[in-house]
Parts: structure tokens; sequence; C-alpha cells
């Protein structure tokens, strides 16, 4: 690598011992690029006044002068406007001359003036970069400068400008004089209107106070400026005068008035090209093809402009110009003269910049910061620019000249002492003399890191005076305002007062918007953002229709507020400017609020028509959901408005409801809360209802005039409703017609308001309406009839109680006898009227009868009843006591009424007397009673009576509706018992429910059941306490009871199944259960047991155990559905496990009691989820387990000795048992255990429950012996291990894998160690037991240990297995074992699926060894090619070979060529002689790699071994002595033709030397260093080291070897391999890409590491082998980052040289033609590999082979010799 140069050492030594040599500078290169940055319009112009300025100068001339057309002659006429236009349009510049009167130039200006770059050093001046001078270079070529008593002349020699300095004379004029001739003759006068606009800016803000400009004897212009004093304003105490970064503060603010006077020649207008338009010869050629130039573009614009109209305003346009063009040229020497008027607010800041800052800005601007500087602002103002007015009749002259002067649309610019490009924003021009500029001082620099900071701080300073000249004008306006107020005798401002000063307020306005500034917009954001928070208050002072006030109180007015006249408001012409705009944007101006109103009506009543409005406004908001509910009720509460027609106040809060014509006349009077007509009437009504008003009901209104009648409230007596017929009148009829439309309740109400009021006129006055009668009643001539109410409906009378029939207290009186009977109070016998009269005559008006005489009529005694002869009754009865007269009722003793004739009911009496009660039939509770009371008085007769006339008019009369549950009275005859009656819910129909004890419906009665009520069975609820109080006691009880039951299964369900499951009902022979309850029988005993714990059947499998019983198919199936079950279910099994495992171990024993827990744990998915059984299970000992008892002790691990012992079963909870996962393990301690049975499922099961598992019980301590030194058998049982993995795990689910077989390719790790001691212990128990063993996995990382020489398998399986899987069982070792041990076909031949492990090494290497192969049949094609090729050569060229001496092509330094007869010695030929033959390609890849060693002496390189040990060496230092020129000399030979080595023998036999290349079988090489003289030359001698290397592993497929002196040093092979891993594959990678290129088997290759010799790789007998250690500090980095190319190559010669070693062991030149030979044949695949490309085929590219360095005979034995 080559070694990086110390520059900084390398710049001191330059620096002390170099020569001192001038930069030159080509000055006037360096002053025209420096002009090229700093081009602008008038620029050298703008720089003189600027220079006139700061010398103090108060007038300027500048002189123009001209030099005469050689090509037009000057005009003959004396006319001074002729002369004048022909200068303008014919004479060019010959000279400008520019003077001040300015202080004279000082010693210091003069020396400056010679320097560029240097700048004015004050500070207070504007000047900074010291280039402004040299602008005058632009057009100038030789500037002359006098000022004072001096004068300087500029002239150049070449490139490099010099000066000449003059003393004046005495007397000689005192004022500052620049001439500057034109450096060309061709240059026009410059545009006079835009000269003269630049001059009028450059009076702006500098201190001249006039300009000329004179064009030869011309005055063109004359500008004069006046200042008035200046004015203090006053700063308001909210500004902040400090900037945002405290650099600045605004010490005061002054203001003065400027006057500018200007005086001008009209030439300045007159445009020379227009003009020349009329003339026809009087123009240039120029001109006239400006001319042409123009319209041709005027006409292109014309034809993109749409529609014709654009075209017309053109040629409008173009005449009017034209006219004013011809009115110029006719006096063009016309002066005209304007003043303008403007005001400037100064500023004066103090800076406060600190140390630092000051020098760094020093440092960018070569002077310090001031340490006060001015900020002005210039403006006009309305009053200034009504007074501003031009001389001439055109207004529109003065414009032109001022046209970029007074600052309009935004476009104020900034002046840098002179206007430059960046503009403000506003319509205001900003002077800042302090800020800094760029170089070419066109805009403000922002760039320079403390330059920004100074120059934005300057823009705050602006924006804040900006603000203080707001508030300034804004006071002047509001005092102008105020002002006029006064004089006109006012307190407040009216429209016109605001209407008066509007234009002065929007122009004020629009000079003080903001628009974009440009270029920068940043400037204009700068200057605004301090307008804006410079101010404490966010509000600013405007125009409202209230006068001058803040902004925060001014609203926009969206819409017409007439109603709310005191809020002040934008004025509409204002709301459109920008500063006005962005108040709104901002939201300091809003729009009126809904607060602003109620303010604005809490201070002041409403009129009619404000109130109008109002109410109109406030519709129309609620209508388009702008204001809510809450805000109108707000507004509302505080509007009070006056009402003109009575004078009385209204309170809109106070309003409830609103008028609706057409249901109340506007004419009635209306409540209070009531708005008066006239001002809803334009509303719509559901505006009125968003307001909240509520419709006038009908119902308040009347409750109103009912509530104020009698003198009440305001109404006068004319609207009394209960004084006034005529009132009365008129209001009935409104209520008449809505009636229909009322709701009941509405009609309620009015109802009750009118009831009790006299309200209906009648012909004897106003009457209450139960006292009026309808004119149709005229049963007697003195009744109060109804009158004046025709338009009523009688509907409404009637609801109010109006008669239409005579009460029935009347009739009584004056139609019937009244006199008294002894037993009633109607009389006995009517003079007049019977019973039957009356009611016919009540039917016949009962339509018209009012409800309370229908009431009167029901409670009446009044119809008498039959006898048993029919006769009539003596005593009366309601209707409603009485039935119909009929037969079958009489039968049942009832009181039927007494009716002459046959009674029919469907007549009009009849219906009559059912609708006052006339009973048609008993009800259902009335027959009841009759029923029971005749069974109570035995009277047996009645009581059928009464039951058949149940059956017979069950439909028809109803009764099959009622209600039997509800019948207390009993009265039906029970089966067997005449005389005793039953209520229908405690008789049943179904004999068989006579077992339970319940009563049975008579016989015949049964078909009638349901009629009565009667149900088959009794409740199941009800049978099933029975049952339960009183079980079976006899097995023939029990089968009919449970057969009963189980014709009810239906109505069995849910609680009524969970109660009969527990109850003791089955009765069972007597056994020791402590659930049953005993009684004997005879001589057997029986017990009552639930349900839920017998089982039904034989019992042939759980008898012993569990209680089985058969009762029959039909009694069973009741059961069934009680619990019982023909086995018992694993919950029960385990409950019963739980409860009892004594008992039921003793009655069972072991083997079945096994059986009983296999059942158990092949339903432990269900059982697990009862939470309660589960903990049950394992705390209560109802687990079987065993314990071994050997009946001798266990001697050591052999199987021989082991004893299989005998097994004691006894119970144990889980936590006491241990499974034996690992039987090695248990069979040492296995004495001492309790084991759970050896079954899987049991296992499980055990575990499930608590059990624990040896393997985790077990405690392992590892003695770990060192690593071995040979760790390939470790390599090769990983290998094997990554392998079979996948095949093992394969048959387990992912659950029960803890590892799969990617984890083991990526962290397992196998090392080989001396020995392995293992010393286990059980966890809990004092056990404890050591064995040696022979592989093991560390406790705490993933490494598998194995002893060297020879390991278990077995023992491998069994250190694995806890690895791979979650679980240790001893069929997962015995597996894996076989697995380990078995090959892959003999594992597929016991049905494995290894194809794919098979498949993918098959294909791998089947690949692999196809690919060497096509690429050895592609060179032996080749070969066969080229040898058909060289033969035909060499027949062609026979006769000229045999003429040579020599052969053309014959290396000089290669060994002389022997033919086959010729038995002559080769001459030596030595490296170093000078006609050597020259380098070929291999010496070119010798320097790259660095070890040329075939080329260079020994003392550049050692060669390696001759005895079958050669290789490529790096440089030592006891190397042998180089050559010597006293060392053996060449002998000398004739020389004698030489023959080539044919092209196809040389390629095969470097395809044979590749071949010949082996695998190393032995696991070590130890050779000796020798060194051997090379008698081929005397130059060097053959050295070569010694190896001693172990194999210590493999990796990517090629061995890895480890000198055994590094391993002695400690670095173990372990170690090594360790820390190397991930390179030595790296290292492997490079070497089989090297192995590929040359179709080399990936076997030969070999990788060996040796810390202390130069060997970079050797051949040792055909296998190859390459030092790590050199890749390792060569190329690792690099292919670590994935770039293999330098890696590739090197090795890849590195290869080539160490397969040359196959044909020659010596390194001698014959090898190194070999080597060189092998690299150009392969470099094309070389190549190929670097470039990720396909390998092409044999390079076949015009590379020139060197000549063999042995004759042919030679050579074919040489490369057939193995000398290895």
């Amino acid at each position: 690598m080559v070694a990086r140069l110390d520059y900084d050492a390398l710049r001191a030594q330059t620096m002390g011992v170099g020569n001192d040599e001038a930069v030159t500078v080509n000055t006037r290169a360096l002053i025209d690029k420096v002009l090229a940055r700093y081009s602008g319009e008038w620029t050298t112009l703008r720089e003189l006044l600027q220079n006139a300025a700061d010398a103090a100068a108060s007038k300027v001339i500048i002189r123009f002068e001209t030099l005469p057309s050689p090509s037009m002659p000057v005009p003959q006429s004396s006319d001074p406007s002729a002369r004048l236009k022909h200068v303008l349009l014919h004479h060019t510049l010959k000279s400008t001359i520019v003077e001040n009167n300015g202080e004279a130039f000082k010693a210091t200006d003069w020396a400056r003036l010679k320097k560029i770059a240097e700048g004015n050093p004050d500070e207070t001046k504007i000047g900074a970069f010291g280039v402004g001078f040299y602008s005058v270079f632009s057009d100038c070529e030789e500037p002359f400068v006098s000022s004072g008593k001096e004068a300087l002349a500029f002239y150049w020699k070449g490139d490099a400008l010099f000066t000449k300095k003059l003393p004046l004379p005495n007397g000689q004029s005192t004022d500052t004089t620049f001439v500057l001739p034109m450096r060309s003759h061709c240059s026009p006068v410059p545009p006079l209107l835009s000269l003269c606009q630049f001059l009028t800016n450059s009076l702006t803000f500098v201190g001249l106070e006039s300009i000329e400009l004179w064009l030869d004897e011309w005055r063109i212009v004359s500008l004069n400026k006046k200042i008035a004093p200046s004015l203090d304003l006053q700063i308001p105490k909210e500004v902040d005068r400090k900037t945002h970064d405290g650099l600045m503060q605004v010490a005061s603010v002054t203001r003065e008035a400027a006057q500018l006077d200007a005086r001008w020649l009209k030439v300045i207008e007159w445009k020379p090209k227009a003009a020349s338009n009329t003339l026809v010869n009087a123009s240039s050629g120029s001109a006239v093809k400006g001319a042409q130039s123009s319209q041709s573009l005027r006409s292109f614009f014309s034809r993109l402009a749409p529609g014709t109209s654009n075209n017309a305003a053109l040629e409008r346009a173009a005449k009017e110009e034209r006219h004013i063009q011809e009115a110029l040229e006719e006096d063009l020497l016309g002066e005209p003269s304007a003043t303008v008027f403007l005001h400037v607010n100064k500023a004066t800041v103090r800076t406060m910049a600190n140390q630092g800052f000051s020098s760094e800005l020093e440092r960018a601007t070569k002077k310090p910061p001031p340490k006060s500087t001015t900020v002005s602002l210039l403006s006009a103002s309305y009053d200034e620019q009504v007074a501003s007015s031009p001389s001439s009749t055109r207004a529109s002259e003065a414009p032109k000249v001022f046209s970029s002067f007074i600052p309009i649309n935004g476009k104020g610019r900034i002046f840098i002492g002179f206007t430059t490009n960046q503009t403000t924003g506003l319509n205001v021009h900003i002077s800042t003399p302090s800020v800094i500029p760029t170089v070419e001082r066109e805009s403000i620099d922002l760039n320079n890191r403390f330059v920004r900071v100074w120059n934005i701080e300057l823009l705050r300073v602006a924006g804040i005076v900006a603000r203080i000249s707001w508030g300034h004008e804004m006071s002047e306006l509001k005092e102008k305002l105020s002002r006029g107020v006064r004089d006109a005798g006012r307190q407040r401002i009216l429209k016109e007062d605001i209407v008066a000063v509007l234009p002065e307020a929007a122009f004020l306005h629009n000079t003080f918007t903001w628009s974009e500034s440009t270029p920068s917009s940043e400037v204009g954001t700068l200057m605004e953002e301090a307008f804006w928070t410079c101010n404490q208050k966010t509000t600013i002072a405007t125009l409202s229709t209230q006068g001058v006030l803040p902004s925060a109180k001014v609203r926009i007015t969206p819409e017409d507020l007439g109603f709310v006249e005191g809020i002040p408001t934008l004025p509409e012409a204002l709301a459109g400017i920008g500063i006005v705009k962005k108040l709104i944007d901002y939201g300091i101006i809003t729009e009126i609020t809904i607060s602003d109103i109620k303010s604005e009506l809490e201070g002041k009543a409403l009129n009619t028509a404000q109130l109008q409005r109002f109410l109109d406004w406030i519709g129309h908001k609620a209508r388009i959901s702008e204001i809510d509910g809450a805000m109108i009720r707000s507004l509302l509460d505080v509007a009070v408005a006056n009402n003109d027609e009575n004078g009385k106040v209204l309170v809109l809060g106070e309003m409830k409801s609103f008028l609706n014509v057409s249901r109340i006349p506007a004419d009635m009077p209306i409540p209070p809360t009531t708005l008066p007509f006239k001002f809803t009437k334009k509303m719509s009504k559901p505006d009125l209802e968003l307001l909240g008003f509520e419709d006038l009901q009908l119902v308040p209104w009347l409750r109103w005039l009912v509530e104020n009648i009698g003198g009440r409230g305001d109404l006068s007596s004319d609207s009394d409703l209960s004084r006034s017929s005529t009132f009365a009148s008129a209001v009935l009829p409104v209520i008449s017609k809505q009636w229909d439309g009322l709701n009941q309740s509405s009609k309620a109400n009015v109802v009750e308001l009118l009831i009790p009021r006299t309200v209906i006129p009648t012909k004897l006055g106003l009457r209450k309406p139960a006292e009026a009668y309808f004119p149709t009643v005229k049963l007697f001539d003195d009744l109060p009839v109804v009158t004046g109410l025709q338009s009523v409906k009688d509907k409404f009378l009637t609801a109010l109680g109006v008669r239409k029939t005579v009460e029935i207290g009347v009739v009584f009186e004056r139609l019937m006898d009244t006199s008294p009977s002894s037993k009633t109070a109607i009389p006995v016998s009517s003079r007049k009227w019977s019973h039957v009269d009356l009611i016919k005559y009540l039917a016949s008006v009962k339509s018209d009868i009012p409800p309370a005489d229908i009431n009167r009529l029901k409670s009446m005694r009044i119809c008498p009843a039959e006898t048993e002869s029919l006769q009539a009754s003596n005593e009366r009865y309601r209707v409603s006591e009485l039935y119909e007269p009929d037969q079958a009722l009489r039968k049942l003793k009832l009181h039927t009424l007494q009716w002459p004739g046959v009674y029919r009911p469907e007549t009009m009496e009849g219906r009559f007397l059912t609708f006052l009660g006339l009973r048609a039939a008993p009800c259902y509770s009335d027959l009841i009673r009759i029923m029971s009371t005749a069974a109570v008085n035995q009277d047996l007769t009645l009581r059928d009576h009464a039951l058949k006339y149940f059956i017979d008019y069950h439909q028809t009369k109803g009764y099959n509706q009622s209600d039997h549950s509800s019948v207390m009275l009993p009265y039906l005859p029970i089966q067997g018992e005449e005389k005793r009656v039953a209520i229908p819910n405690s008789c049943f129909s179904n004999q068989r429910a006579a077992i339970m004890g319940f009563d049975i419906l008579r016989q015949d009665l049964h078909v009638h059941a349901l009629k009565f009520g009667v149900k088959p069975d009794p409740p199941i609820a009800e049978c099933i306490s029975r049952l339960m109080k009183n079980p079976p006691q006899t097995r023939r009880n029990a089968r009919e009871v449970f057969s009963y039951f189980a014709g009810r299964l239906s109505e069995i369900q849910g609680e009524y199944t969970e109660k009969l499951s527990g109850a003791l009902i089955v009765p069972v022979p007597a056994k020791s259960n402590s659930l049953a309850t005993s009684k004997s029988e005879k001589s057997e005993t029986l017990v009552h047991i639930p349900p839920r714990i017998c089982f039904l059947g034989d019992g042939e499998r759980y008898a012993d155990i569990f209680d089985y019983v058969d009762f029959g198919q039909e009694a069973n199936s009741f059961l069934l559905r009680c619990g019982s079950k023909h086995e018992p279910s694993t919950i029960e099994l385990a409950r019963l496990l739980v409860r009892e495992p004594a008992r039921i171990f003793s009655i069972l024993g072991d083997v079945r009691y096994l059986e009983l827990l296999r059942s158990v744990a092949e339903s432990w998915r269900t059982l697990k989820k009862d939470k309660t059984l589960v903990k049950e299970m394992q705390n209560a000992k109802c687990l079987l387990a065993y314990k071994e008892i050997n009946s001798k002790p266990v001697k050591g691990n052999n199987e021989d000795d082991e004893d299989p012992g005998v097994r004691s079963w006894e119970l144990a909870n889980a936590g006491q048992i241990v499974i034996a996962d690992d039987i090695i393990t248990f069979n040492l301690f296995k004495s001492q255990l309790l084991a759970a049975p050896m079954e899987e499922v049991l296992e499980d099961f055990y575990h499930s429950l608590g059990a624990s598992e040896v393997a985790t019980l077990l405690e392992e301590r590892q003695t770990i012996g060192n690593p071995a030194r040979d760790q390939t058998a470790a390599v090769k049982l990983l290998q094997l291990l990554q392998e079979r993995t996948r095949l093992f795990l394969h048959a387990y689910t992912p659950e029960s894998v803890k590892h799969n077989a990617k984890w083991v390719e990526k962290n397992m790790q196998c090392v080989c160690v001396q020995s392995i001691s293992l010393r286990k212990s059980l966890r809990g128990y004092n056990l404890r037991y050591t064995q040696s063993r022979s592989a093991v996995v560390h406790n705490d990382k993933p490494v598998l240990y194995v002893t060297e020489g020879s390991y278990d398998m077995w023992e491998v399986s069994q250190a694995m297995v806890p690895i791979l899987l979650h679980r240790l069982k001893p069929e997962s070792v015995i597996m894996l074992e076989m697995m380990l041990e078995s090959s892959l076909l003999k594992l597929r031949s016991r049905g494995y699926n290894v194809d794919r492990i098979l498949h993918a090494k098959a294909t791998e290497a089947r690949i692999a060894e196809e690919t060497r192969k096509k690429q050895l049949e592609e060179e032996q094609q080749q070969i066969k090619e080229r040898e058909a090729a060289w033969k035909e050569s060499q027949a062609q060229n026979a006769a000229k070979t045999r003429e040579q001496t020599t052969m053309p092509g014959l290396f000089p330094d290669s060994p002389d060529r022997k033919r086959p007869d010729d038995a002559r010695q080769m001459p030596a030929v030595e490296e170093d002689q000078p006609n050597s033959r020259p380098r070929g390609f291999f010496s070119g890849i010798g320097k790259q790699f660095g070890f040329d060693n075939v080329r260079r002496s020994v003392s550049q390189n050692t060669i390696g071994s001759r005895q079958n040990n050669t290789g490529l060496e790096f440089p030592q230092e006891d190397a042998p002595p180089p050559y010597s020129p006293e060392g053996p000399k060449p002998q000398t030979q004739t020389p004698q033709p030489e023959t080539v080595t044919a092209p196809h023998q040389l390629q095969q036999n470097l395809v044979n030397a590749i071949q010949s290349s082996r695998a190393h079988s032995s696991t070590s090489i130890v050779s000796q260093p020798t060194v051997n003289d090379v008698k081929e030359t005397h130059s060097y001698c053959d050295a070569r080291p010694g190896h001693d290397i172990s194999a210590i592993g493999e990796t990517g497929g090629v061995r890895v070897f480890l000198s055994n002196t590094v391993a002695a040093n400690g670095m173990t092979a372990a170690k090594f391999i360790s820390a190397n891993a991930s390179a030595l594959k790296l290292f492997a990678s490079v070497l089989l890409d090297c192995a590929d290129i040359f179709a080399l088997k990936s076997n030969s290759v070999h990788i060996f590491y040796d810390d202390a010799g130069s060997t970079i790789a050797f051949n040792q007998n055909k296998a190859l082998f390459f030092n790590y250690r050199y890749f390792e500090n060569l190329h690792l980095p690099l292919v670590q980052q994935n770039n293999k190319s330098d890696a590739v190559v090197y090795w890849c010669v590195v290869m080539a040289h160490e397969l040359a070693h196959n044909l020659v062991s010596d390194h001698s030149a014959q090898h190194s033609y070999y080597t060189e030979a092998m690299v150009i044949q392969y470099f094309g695949k070389i190549a190929s590999k670097i470039a990720g490309q396909q390998p092409s085929k044999p390079s076949q590219v015009a590379l020139t082979l060197p000549p063999d360095p042995l004759e042919p005979s030679q050579q074919g034995n040489r490369s057939l010799l193995d000398k290895d």
C-alpha cells in the first residue's frame, strides 16, 4: 500500500527553502471582470453623483459633448429645434463631464482613487467595495479628474493601468470635475426621458440640492430640491423601538416636507424613431429598421390578441401617440415646469453591535458598523398630492418626469444613496444608507452571514418607522375629522363627514398596503413582519363610520343593518384595499358579531321601522342557520321598541307568540305577550317560529279572554265574553270554525273554560251551556233556546252541553206519577206512562240524551221483575239487575225483566235496555257461584242445570274466554265421590295421576274437561315435589311412578331435571354409600340414591363401584332424563377418584385402577376445563405410581448388572411423582423415586397435573477438558448434525420442537475436547451420581463438546435431543442415534424421506463436475483445432524453416531450444543482461502484485524447496547475495536453429498440470527447509522453507491447516476457528472462484495459517496450499465489502505459479515460462470472473505465448513427469 504524504510537513519545508515570487495581476482583465458584475443602467453617473453627495456637494452639472456625423451634414437652418433634432438623431457622444461643488479631494481621496477594492473606510459613507469609481472604465478608456488644486490622468500601458498627477496653477476652478472621454465614438445620445427620470430619483435621499443636464449648448433638465424644517413625531408607548434581535433601536423620528422643482425641454419626450416614420429620407437606415421592427412586433402581438376590439384600441393608442409626437416635434425647445410636494419620515437609529459582530462585519465591509444611522421613508401625502401641479396646461407632462419618482403600485424602491432594483412592496421609498448592498449595488446582500443579520435588522427598523408613520397619518386624519365636526357645531360624526375624508383615507391605506417585493420577496416580508409585530397591540388605527378608531373596534358590514347604526363599520371604499384585507385576514377586523348587535340594542330603543328591519334580519339569519336559538333569545331579551299606536313600550323578551289571522281575526283583542300583527304581517310563520315565537293558539287566547272577564285586565266591557252577547256571538263562531281541528285535550280545555260561564246567547239572555237548548227542542215553550249563532256548529254546542232533550228530571216531574211507593222512589202505577212507555220514549231520543241523564237512568229503579206466574213484581229494580225473559235463565232462578208479550232484544227498546245494562246471561263468576252454592246446599238438580247451561252456552255466552285459574269456589264433582267437589286447578282428567294422590274429575265430564279448565295432569313441579317427599318404597312402585313421569318427559326440562338428578328417589339395594338413605323391605334393605349417580343396565365393568338399576324401558327413559347414564363419564370417574381413591383402589386393584386412570387421561382435554376438579386432582392422592426396589444395589451403568427389581404400587398426588423421561438418569435413582407408569398418555396426564419430569429435576455439572488440536471430527459431526436434524425434526409437530434446523445451522457449534465428566443430581432429592461422557452440550450456550478419538452417537443424541425438543423421550434419542449412524441411502431404504438431501448433494456435485468436464472438453477441442492448424502451418512453411538459422519470436532470455537430433547443451542466459528478452504479460502482473520473482535477483525474492515442496514467497532479509560480475559466465556456442513449441502442445501441458492436482490426504505436513543451487543460472540459489502444519477443520469444502508453532503459542484450533470463521469462509470462496477459472478440482485447494513464515503458497505433492495470513492482510477488508476483484486476480496468479510446479519443480526459467503461459491462457476467464460474467472459453486473444524453454522431445517427457 502507498504511504500517505504528510502535506503539513511538506508545506513547512517548502516555506523554509523556497524562493519568494510576487503574484502578478492583469489590471485590465481585473477591471473588466469586476465591471461585468457591476453592470447596470446609469452606473457611472450614479457613482459620480454619490461621490458628490459624499463630498457634501449641493449642485452637480452633467454635460454630454457630441461629435457630428461624418455622413450626415449639419442642417443649414437656423432653427434651434432642427439643430437639436439633428444632434439627437445623428450625433454621437464624444465625452461626459460631471462637475460638483463639493469638497476638494484630500490626499487620502487621491490615494484611494488609484486603488481597487479598498473602499471608503468612513462608516458614515456608502461606498464599501472600492470599485465604484472604476465603473467609469465601462465606457471610458482614460478618465481625467481635477479637484481643488490638483488633476489626475489615467492611462494604459498594455494591460497595466497607470496615473499621472499635475498641480493646477493658482486661480483654477476648485470644483471637482470628472472628464470621461468615450472609448468608442459610435455611442448615440442616451434616451433623455429615462436619464431625466434617473436624475429625478437621484435627488430623493442624497444631500444634493440641484442637478442640471446639458447636451452641448442645451440645458435639457434642471432639478432643484427644497427641504422644510423638520417636525418631531411622537412615538407611541406601545411601539417596541428595538428590533427583533436587539441590534438596533429607533431613537427618534422626524417629519419634513420636501419640494422638488423641475424644468425640462419637451424634447425629452420626443421619440425619434416614432417621428421618423413620418419622414421619408430624414432618418437613417437604422431608425427605419427600428420602426419597421416595432411595427412588425406590434402586428405580431395584435394577431395574438383575440377579437377586433383590441386592434381598434391599439390603433386609437397609436393614433394618439402620433398626435402627441407631432405636437412635440413642433416645439422641441418648449420648457414646461412642475413641482412635486413630498414628505419624509426620518428615523435616527442607534446600533448596539457587540465587539465580535462588529469585527466580523468590518472584515466583510472593510469598515466598522456605525454607532448611529438613519432610515428614511418618502411618500406623497394626500394634501401634498393635491397641492402638486404642473405649470403647463397638460397635466400628463409632470408624471413622465416624476413617474419613477413618486412610488405607486407597491413599487417604492430601496435607496442606498441612489435607487436600487429592490422594491419595498409599499408606495413608499425607503432610504437606508447604512444597508450593505451587493457589489453591483442593485440589491441588498442577504447571503453573507453577518451582513445578512445587519441588513435584516435595518429592514426591521424600516418596518417600525412605517408603523410610526402610519399612526401619525391616522392621528392627523382623526384630528381633521374632529375639526370638521366641531366647525359644523355637532357632536356626532355623520355620514357626510366620513365621505369628505374618505379619499384621503383611501390614499393612506393604499400607500401602506404591503405587496410582494421584487426581486427579493424576503425584503418586503421582513419589513412587513416588523410593521405588524413592533406594536404590543395587534390593532392599528383605521377609518370607520364612527371616525378613526382602533381596527379591533371596527367591523365589516356584510349586509344592511339599519337598526344598529351606532356600530363603527368599515367604509365600503376601504374594504378592497390591501392593508385592510390583511387586517381582515389576520382577524383584527371582523364582521359584525352578535355581541356587537346586542350591545347596540341594549343602548337604545328601536322605532317602528327599525323594529321591522330587526325582525326581518333576525328571521333571515335564523332561517339560514347562521344564529342558533340561544343567540336569538339573547338578542330578543335586550331589544326594546316604541309602539307608535298606543305609546307603549314593547319588550321583545316578554313576547311569546304571534297572531295568526287565519285562526284569530286581527281585530280581536290579543294578550300583551303577543306581537302586534303589524310587525309580523310581512314575516312567514316558519321565520317567526325559528325566533322562538309560538303561534297564538285558540285555547290560550280563549283562556286569556275568560281570565279577564268581569273588568279584570285591560279588556273593556264590550270585549267581555260573559257580558256582551255581541262579543260572545263573535267569539263562538271563531271557536266553532276551528273545532274540528282541535285535539281532544284542546277541546276539553275549551269546554272546561266555557261550561261554567254564561257565554251562550239565548232568547232569554246569556246562559250557561247546560242551561240552553237547541232550537229543535219544542217539548215545552218556555225553554231558553239558542239565538244568534247560525254559523256555529251543532257539534260544538253539543260538546259545550247545550241540550237537545229535556232533562230527565223534568220529564219525571211533568209526565209521570210522582206518588211514592212504599218500597221504591218510582210510582207503583203510572197515571200517564208505564215503564214500557218510558223505555220506548227514551229509546226514541237516546242519541240526544246527555251522558248525565244516561247515568241517572242506569242508577234508577224503573223496571219490575217477573214472578213465578210471569207477572210484574211489586218491587222495582235497576235495569242492570235484571236478565232478559228466557226459559233457560228462569231454570237458574234468576230475576228476569217483566215484559208484556214477546221480548225481542233486537228491537229499538231491546237495544236501549241492553244499553242501560239489561243482562242476557249470567257471567262466568255468577254461574260458578250458582253451581258452588247448589253443591254446598246439596241442590244437585240446580247444580246439574247450571253445569248443563255452562256446557251448552260455553261458546255463545263467552265462557270460553274466562280465566279458570282464578276460580276459588269448588263446584266440579270428583270421580268416586259424588258429593265432594273441587276447583278446576285441583282435579285432573288423567287417571294415572291418581298414583301421585291427585283428585280425578268425574268420568262423564272428561270430554268437557277443557271447558271447565281441568288439565289432564297436575303441574309437573307439584308431581316432582310429591315424588321427592315420598319416593317409591318398592321396585314395583318405582316402576309405576317412573313410568308415569316417563309419559311427561317433555315437561321435565331445565331446573326440574337438575332437581330430580340430585334427589334421593331411586331405590337400590343398600351399599356403603354416604349419599343413600336406607329403609328395610322384608329381607331386602333398600336405599334411595340420586338418579345422576346410578346407572342403567347390568354394569359388567363398574358394577363393583357404581349402582346399576333396571325398571323397564319406559321407566328407564325417565331416569335417563334425570341424569342417569348407561356408563359413568370420565368426569364422574375423575370425581370418584378424587373422592374415594383408596376405596376404588381396594376394589379394583392396580391393573383395573390403571385402566380407570387411562380413561380419565384420554379425556383430559375436556377435564382440564373444570378448574375446580383439576385443583382437587392435583391435591388428592388419586394417582397410581410405583417404586422399583432392586434386590441388589446398582453397579455402574452396565446393562448386564441391571436388575429389573420389584415394583411397589401406591397412591400419591402429582407432586410426589416423577416422569421417567430420562431413562438413564431414572435408572440411577429409581429405587428412591415414585414413578409414573411408562405410558405416554399417562405421563402426559401426570405431567398436566404437576408431576415433574426427571429431566427438569436433573442438575448437571459438566467438567470439560482442554480442546483437542484436531477439530476435523467436530466439524464433520456438526455438518452431520445440521444435515440429519432437518430429517429428524420432520416427524415432530411445531409445538414440540424447541429449536429447528435453521437455528442449529446458525447457532450450534461443535468442539473436540480431551475429556468430559458429568455429575448428575436431582433437585429436591439428596441423590447424586458422577460418570464419564463422550458428548455433552454446554449448559449456557449452544456448543456440543465431544471427546477426541471416538464418541458414542447415543450420548451425542442424548445431548442433542433436549436442545431440539421440549420433552426428552427415550425413543427420540434412539431415533436420532439411528439417523446419525446410518447413511442417507440406508435411511431411505428404511422409509425416510431423504431424497431432498441426497438430491441437493448430488445435484451440487453433479453440476460442479459437469461444469468442470465441460470446460475440459472445450479445451480439448481447442487443442485439437490448434494442432490441426499447427500441422497445416508447419507443412506450408517447412522450406522456409529449414533455411532459417533462427526462429522469429525467440525470447532472448529463454534457454536455447534443442532439436530432437541435437544433443548439445543449452547456453545459460543471465537475467541481468541488457539484451535479455522483453518482460512479457506476466512481468506486468508480477510487478502489480509484488512478486516478480522470475526476472529479479534472489535478493528480492526467495523460492521454495526443490524436494516435493515448491512455494511462492515474499522477500527475506537473509536471501542469497545478488548476481556478481565475477560469477560464472555463460558458455559460448554456435547458434543453432530453434523450434517453437506448438500451441496445442503447450495448452495440453497446462491442462495436464491442472488435472494432475489432487487433495492432500494426510492431517499434517512436516518438511525441513532446504537450499539448492540452480544449475540453470549462477545468479541465485533455490531456497525453500519448511512447514509444520496440522489439519484443524474445513470451511466451504476447503480443508484448513494451522501451524503447530502458532498452536504452541496459545492459539488453539478452537480459538482460531472461532475468531476467523467468517474470514476463512470468504478466503475459501475466493480460492474456489480461482479453481473454477482453471477447472481445478476443489478438493486440491487447501488453506493454511503460519504467522511467522514468508510463504504465500506451496505445492505439496500436487496439493496446493495457500497462506490465510496474506489474504487477511491484503484483501479481507475489500472482500468483506463485496469487492473480490483484486483478490481473485492476485490469487489466480499465485495459483498459476503453484500449478506450474506440477510441471517444473524448481523456480527456473522453465517454471516461469509455464507460469506466464498459464496466466495468459486463462486471462479471459479471469476477466470474465471479475466482471461477473459467465466464464469465456480459453483465451484466444492475440496474446503471444513465450517460446517453450524445452525442446519438444523434452517437453513431452517433462509434462507427464510427477516428481512430487
